[in-house]
């Protein structure tokens, strides 16, 4: 006899405390043994997602709580990862919705939530993090249910249940006033709120494809929520494809889950999440299905990208120095592989075989890939993010984001002020009693590029900026986006201290004495808008007379680091990223110097 089911989705804008509190489900469901040390963030298993605090990847977990399976879906937060959002939210029948109790919802707990009401599910809220000092976790319930008439909720889904709780500390409560022991308000609250998955174990085999996985030994992965009917390890099956074509093959692994780990199983029914090997070319949405009544579920639709970079072969001077893998079928074959599983992502080939134009849902989903590929050994270069345009009724479109900036009362000016500039509109602001400010904008993605590093400048990084994807709009016309020129270096070699020094004055220098440089390599900005070359390799001339100065200790001003992040918003349309395992550098894309 098969177990009652729970499958539920826990949602939130990024660090609102998701990954902690399903820490908290899991260390106190009894899945880790007595004594096993148990990491923070255990959902988050990724090295970039330790190290950004924020989920990348989808996680599939299951626990048992008075004889009840509970699976627990840990999707991203952060608009850059909506492909994975949608998907999840079609595998589950109930969701947690996490809000901050100081912060309140913010832009990715609208994008989430909103997700989740289109699927017609009805939010569990936890007000999380109410243990902290600043929190005002009724208002933040109040806030919740503004969010929620806002987007149109029905009145079933505004009469959500909420509890109050601290993923930290490891417990949840239906009232403030109850005492804080443990998580067990919230698994009653999931028992009583998420309804049983429905499905006909009697009926053909439907199982939609919602995830995908890779394994060395397998091939290709899918999981899947089994919408009707029973699948067995071994059997024939069916899969048809997104034009209705059929492709019969068996079913050579079924995998359950079981805490963190996938277990073998022999068969599963209508309502379980599993993992399945043996379709070696399925796709998000596709249905597989029994090959003697074939039928199909509805396709998932997922957001198109709204950004496109070009991947080019590293041809640098410095090319083949630092990297494993630097040929262009290398960076081919690790690009089609990343499409496996990573559906938001689109490659196309070029008029170039060295080059490959790729799309995504923003510059964190690319610059998450591109970190990733760096890590492996990848060496290679990449353009400036540009926005991708469509045609909407005839008419042509951009992409528009909303965007919400929480800044020191003393930085308010200067942010609207720029953002004006980069056709930003204001549609909402509200002063807090802390010295801070919270405002709104709609804004043309393309007015985003480039704008994160002005934005902690502007505001001496205090300020805190979150957007998410809106809709499609007509071109809103050009956008002032300038910014000085480069530094430039003359020639290859090492940069010395004394070269540096002596032009210290032309602007801030990206590179410190040391570094080695070539030709055509960016290495500053110039504090004019004109580019500007010069040689940062020159040495001091010798002479047997002794400075009157020489004792003097002289220190060259701080350089500007440049991070992958900050090299992709900074570049312009004429300039390169190369990357490699070692380093970060920026240059021209023509190797010509730039005339003086």
């Amino acid at each position: 006899m098969t177990l009652p089911i729970r499958n539920v989705a826990i949602i939130a804008h990024v660090d609102h405390g998701k990954t902690t509190l399903v820490d908290a489900l899991l260390k106190q469901s009894g899945i880790f043994r007595e004594g096993e040390e148990v990491p923070d963030c255990v959902m988050d298993s990724n090295d970039l997602e330790r190290e950004r605090g924020i989920t990348i990847l989808s996680k599939n977990t299951a626990v048992r709580y008075q004889d009840t399976l509970i699976n627990i879906v840990d999707p991203p937060g952060h608009a850059d990862f909506g492909g994975e959002v949608e998907r999840v939210l079609g595998m589950v029948d109930g969701c947690i919705l996490i809000v901050d109790a100081n912060e309140g919802p913010m832009p990715q707990t609208r994008f989430v939530l909103k997700k989740a009401l289109e699927k017609g599910l009805r939010p569990i809220v936890v007000i999380n993090k109410i243990d902290r000092p600043q929190a005002e976790p009724h208002q933040a319930v109040d806030k919740v249910l503004d969010l929620f008439l806002e987007l149109g909720a029905d009145d079933d889904q505004c009469e959500f249940p909420y509890l109050f709780a601290s993923g930290m500390a490891g417990f949840a409560k239906l009232h403030l006033e109850d005492d804080s022991v443990d998580m067990k308000p919230l698994f009653e609250s999931i028992l009583d709120h998420v309804p049983p998955p429905v499905g006909d174990v009697d009926k053909p085999l439907q199982l939609q494809v919602t995830t995908l996985d890779y394994s060395e030994y397998l091939g290709r992965i899918v999981i899947g929520k089994i919408h009707n009917g029973t699948i067995q390890s071994g059997q024939q099956a069916a899969l048809i494809k997104e034009d209705g074509s059929l492709v019969k093959a068996k079913i050579t692994k079924l995998l359950g889950f079981d805490g963190l780990r996938r277990i073998e199983i022999e068969q599963a029914s209508a309502g379980e999440i599993v993992a399945v090997a043996g379709f070696s070319d399925a796709n998000i949405g596709e249905t597989i299905t029994c090959p003697n009544n074939p039928q199909a579920l509805p396709l998932i639709k997922v957001d198109e990208p709204t950004l496109q970079m070009t991947f080019v072969v590293n041809d640098s001077p410095f090319a083949g120095q630092e990297g494993s893998f630097v040929t262009s079928r290398q960076l081919r074959d690790r690009l089609m592989r990343e499409l496996e599983t990573n559906v938001a992502l689109r490659v196309e080939p070029t008029d170039s075989p060295d080059r490959f134009a790729v799309s995504g849902r923003g510059e964190l989903h690319l610059g998450i890939l591109i970190e990733t590929m760096r890590r492996e050994g990848y060496e290679f270069q990449v353009s400036q993010p540009q926005v991708i345009y469509r045609e909407v009724n005839g008419q042509p479109c951009e992409p528009f984001e909303l965007l919400i900036l929480d800044v020191p009362e003393d930085g308010v000016g200067g942010c609207m002020e720029r953002l004006g500039q980069r056709r930003g509109e204001l549609q909402d602001m509200r002063v807090m009693g802390d010295g801070r400010a919270t405002l709104e904008f709609v804004i043309p993605a393309r007015g985003l590029i480039g704008f994160r590093g002005e934005f902690m400048r502007l505001t001496r990084g205090e300020g805190i900026m979150n957007h998410s994807f809106l809709d499609y709009r007509p071109l809103c016309g050009e956008i002032d986006t300038r910014r000085n020129g480069v530094l430039i270096a003359f020639e290859e070699g090492v940069a010395t201290f004394y070269a540096m020094k002596n032009a210290e004055d032309r602007g801030i220098f990206f590179i410190t004495p040391g570094t080695r440089v070539y030709k055509g390599m960016i290495v500053g900005e110039h504090n004019r808008p004109q580019d500007l070359e010069l040689n940062v390799c020159k040495t001091k001339q010798l002479t047997n007379h002794r400075s009157a100065t020489g004792d003097e200790l002289v220190q060259l001003q701080t350089p500007q680091e440049m991070s992958l992040e900050r090299a992709l918003e900074y570049i312009g349309p004429d300039e390169l990223v190369e990357i490699t395992p070692e380093s970060i550098r920026l240059r021209k894309v023509s190797k010509k110097l730039v005339k003086r």
